[in-house]
């Protein structure tokens, strides 16, 4: 029962965190949306979730693997709370003034204003579903979903996991001009 509730007060503390730094609680449209897809009138990152929740999912599946791999030993539900403690320390991170700017001059996404604290909410649960995921599934799954989602992303939006860390850490002009459709 304790790692439910250590859980819990990671994700309240992180949203509290989110909405101290100024993020808005929700869309500033004034609605909550349960998707947003590139067209729609509203700003990405705003409602429950986007193209960049599918990445979270895969956080979760890759998080398991590596914990399973580093601390097998430890309790599952401790596990979970180290993915916990990592994802809502990215999502706190990613809404930083620098990463903000980070995203706007390196990567395709030129009018990112950040993400609102449901959004930030909804995709640390979408962690949360790739790691009980990959504690149930077999290994040869935990891959063809992470695969999966990966082109898909890549398909749809010429975005994806590990195009947006090539990008935030590793800029090449090549890859934005792909990205941009040129």
């Amino acid at each position: 029962m304790f790692p439910v509730l250590v859980a819990v007060a990671i994700v309240v503390a992180s949203g509290l965190t989110l909405w101290l730094m100024g993020r808005n609680l929700i869309c500033p449209c004034g609605h909550v949306s349960i998707w947003y897809s590139p067209g729609d009138p509203e700003p990405s990152s705003q409602s429950l979730m986007d193209w960049y929740t599918p990445s979270h999912v895969i956080h979760g599946i890759l998080f398991y693997g590596a914990l399973w791999l580093m601390a097998r030993r430890m309790p599952v539900n401790w596990r979970l709370v180290i993915a916990l403690i990592v994802e809502c320390a990215w999502e706190v991170i990613e809404n930083t003034p620098w990463v903000i700017e980070r995203y706007r001059s390196a990567t395709v996404s030129v009018d990112y204003n950040g993400d609102s604290v449901i959004n930030s909410t909804v995709d640390v649960l979408a962690m949360v579903l790739g790691f009980a995921l990959a504690r149930r599934l077999p290994v040869w799954v935990s891959v063809a979903v992470i695969i999966g989602f990966e082109l898909f992303t890549t398909w749809l939006i010429r975005d994806g996991l590990a195009l947006n860390i090539l990008m935030l850490f590793w800029p090449l002009q090549s890859v934005l001009d792909w990205q941009a459709g040129a």
